[in-house]
């Protein structure tokens, strides 16, 4: 799974891009309660899904200075 690509991110609209970033804090989350409890998860999606968390709040501050 590579990291995701930001120019995907910069066609979704401001409601979208608030939707996502609420998704991917949710999913984060669930990793943490995962990791937690011991359950079986793959460690790298915690680095994915921080590296896609950033992306988009890139792109959402970006797009409130315009």
């Amino acid at each position: 799974m590579a990291l995701p690509n930001i120019n995907e991110i910069r066609n979704l609209t401001k409601e979208e891009i608030k939707e996502k970033i609420i998704e991917i804090k949710k999913e984060i989350l669930e990793l943490k309660f995962k990791q937690a409890t011991k359950q079986n998860i793959k460690s790298h999606l915690f680095k994915h899904k921080k590296h896609q968390l950033s992306q988009l709040l890139t792109i959402q501050t970006e797009s409130n200075h315009v």
